[in-house]
């Protein structure tokens, strides 16, 4: 009990202290985290057991409401096309989780989670970035030529 205790601390902090792209970071590990282990409750053949669709259910709609939020956190003024892009695409993922919840369909939920795993490599680099880095460091201070 203490230790849950203590790792839920160590989470909110985690969290409360993370800057806004390792914050990204952290709802996309949370939403393949989720889309895998509904994968996990399926059978190589897509089937679930019934007493498993219960929650197969939950862990879908718990990624879709990460999702989502990814979605309403986009700056559609500053994003420019990447963020007309990515809103896109997380429209196109939760329609894909809601058909795959209701005709339980394996491949979409693989699909989904592929896509979001590439976007979570490219994430990972951008919240290690110097444009990322906290705003007391110096750009004369970085490596990066932006001369040409």
């Amino acid at each position: 009990m203490a230790f849950n205790k203590a790792y839920s601390a160590y989470q909110k902090t985690n969290v409360t202290t993370a800057s806004q792209g390792k914050l990204v970071v952290l709802l996309y590990e949370a939403a393949v985290k989720k889309l895998n282990s509904a994968l996990s409750l399926m059978d190589s053949d897509g089937k679930l057991k019934p007493g498993d669709i219960e929650n197969f259910t939950k862990l879908i709609q718990k990624a879709q409401a990460i999702i989502t939020e990814l979605q309403v956190s986009l700056d559609m003024e500053k994003g420019g096309e990447i963020a007309k892009n990515l809103m896109s695409l997380y429209i196109y993922f939760n329609n894909e989780l809601t058909d795959a919840i209701f005709n339980h369909k394996k491949e979409k939920i693989e699909f989904v989670v592929n896509m979001m795993n590439e976007l979570l490599g490219a994430w990972r680099t951008a919240s290690n970035s110097v444009a990322n880095a906290p705003a007391n460091t110096s750009l004369r201070e970085s490596t990066l030529d932006i001369t040409g």
